[in-house]
């Protein structure tokens, strides 16, 4: 078949650097921001800080002309020619989907080495301290080691050339199972609450029933057997009932705990703030969110400088195309940021209008149902834009601070033909467990009855849904004494 050559016309949807810049930015929340701003501004010398300068009355009505048909660019095709091609100044060098990514600074101690400054305190040989610290490292998230002792030795014999034993192992083990905080080094649950438990008996009757509910009878404990840990155990109920009240006080995750202690805090710095005025809801936009940007002065002079010179050299040519794409980055840059303040504001005021009654109250019932498409045909937007000025984006009440996917949730339908938010449903449930009787919780199929003589027609893995959503277990695990 041979080879030939054809023209066709085909038409295709791209998104120009300046879209593509928004969409980033209005990701970006406000603590986020400031950081992206001073970043731009030290990679671009033609952006800077401060309010746009108007010398005059015909320059003020020239300039909010420009705004508004958004052709404020400086053009460069008014003072040079067209003799350098612009595909020799433009980088196209990235893929589609590829983020500009910044890696993050950290501060304070690891998990693992607070541990081993602990370890250094204890008596231990060279080979000891080789496998403690081996140990440590296979320490997972909560702070269990889950592999089998055996492939651990394998892997000491084959990486670090240690011979060892699964008796030795465990030696080296008890010394950092004594380390900071307790339970740590723990091969599975059981064995991490003994740990914890140990420590604190001191004398004391209660913990030691608890020690031997978890060393003797474990598995009823965790199935809430509860009669039967008081007849072979021949303890009272409320030796039980108190037994129970220090089990439940141990950290069943004991590494998570030291990884949060050395985490920073994030505060969270709300976007917007909703206010009520003699019963009008009023909306601000966080002043980081509206910096003050302009373009370098010096630079534009310096531009008409060049062009105005006689015939240029090769050099003052490059110069020349350097601080034109200065000038457009500064110029795009600026225009992002107008465009992410009136879409974070669009958006906000759809959402603060469709959930009014919500502002006003703070009564969660008072929810309206509200999916993302809803706001989006509000203010003619895309679900994908209104989805990203949700994500980490945060408000101001009277009633409190709240993500703005708070405000969105499900609808559901009650026998009378109501539109009502899952939220409603929900508040419900939590309402009836918190208020059921704990010797005998309600089960799913009892929580869907009552739901369903409320006038909601829901089916019981719905109600169970709902019950895993809102981190509630299961009636046999909420039954007390």
């Amino acid at each position: 078949m041979a080879l030939k050559q054809s023209l066709s016309q085909k038409l295709e949807q791209k998104l120009s650097p300046q879209q593509i810049q928004l969409m980033k930015l209005l990701q970006v929340p406000t603590m986020e921001l400031d950081q992206r701003i001073k970043q731009e501004i030290e990679e671009n010398p033609a952006l800077e800080e401060g309010k746009e300068e108007i010398e005059d009355e015909f320059e003020q009505e020239e300039y909010e002309e420009e705004r508004a048909d958004e052709e404020r660019d400086f053009d460069i095709d008014e003072y040079i020619g067209d003799d350098e091609p612009t595909y020799k100044t433009s980088v196209s060098n990235k893929g589609k989907d590829e983020d500009e990514k910044a890696i993050p600074l950290s501060s304070g101690k690891s998990f693992q080495e607070r541990l081993l400054n602990q370890l250094n305190l204890q008596q231990l040989t060279e080979k000891e301290a080789l496998i403690a610290t081996f140990l440590i490292g296979n320490l997972d998230d909560a702070g269990y080691i889950e592999r089998e002792l055996e492939a651990i030795v394998d892997d000491l014999a084959f990486s670090q050339n240690v011979m060892t034993t699964e008796e030795e192992l465990e030696e080296v083990l008890e010394y950092v199972q004594k380390l900071d905080p307790p339970g740590i080094g723990a091969r599975n649950l059981r064995e991490c609450l003994i740990l914890q438990m140990d420590r604190k008996l001191d004398g004391d009757i209660t913990r030691y029933t608890a020690l031997k509910i978890l060393q003797d009878h474990f598995e009823s404990f965790t199935k809430k057997h509860y009669k039967k840990i008081i007849q072979k155990m021949e303890i009272s109920e409320d030796d039980l009932r108190e037994a129970i009240d220090e089990i439940v006080r141990l950290n069943p995750k004991p590494g998570g705990s030291m990884r949060e202690s050395s985490k920073s805090l994030q505060q969270i710095v709300p976007d917007f703030q909703v206010t009520e005025v003699e019963g009008e809801l009023q909306l601000s936009l966080n002043g980081r969110n509206a910096p003050e940007l302009k373009v370098s002065k010096g630079y534009e002079k310096m531009l008409r400088n060049y062009s105005e010179g006689a015939k240029l050299q090769k050099k003052d040519k490059e110069a020349m195309t350097f601080v034109k794409q200065k000038l457009e980055s500064a110029r795009w840059f600026i225009d992002a940021i107008l465009q992410r303040q009136n879409t974070l504001l669009s958006t906000m005021t759809a959402i603060m209008n469709y959930q009014r009654e919500y502002f006003l109250t703070g009564d969660d019932t008072t929810l309206k149902p509200m999916i993302l498409k809803d706001i989006a045909e509000i203010v003619d937007l895309d679900i994908s834009t209104i989805s990203r000025v949700a994500n980490s984006k945060y408000v101001q009440t009277q009633y409190g601070t709240f993500s703005l996917k708070h405000f969105f949730s499900e609808s559901l339908s009650t026998d009378s033909g109501e539109e009502v938010s899952t939220r409603k449903v929900k508040q419900i449930l939590t309402e009836a467990i918190e208020d059921e009787e704990k010797r005998k919780p309600l089960t799913d199929e009892k929580l869907a009855q009552l739901l369903k003589d409320k006038g909601f027609n829901i089916a019981r893995r719905t109600v169970a849904k709902y019950r895993e959503q809102l981190n509630i277990p299961v009636a046999r695990l909420r039954k007390e004494l």
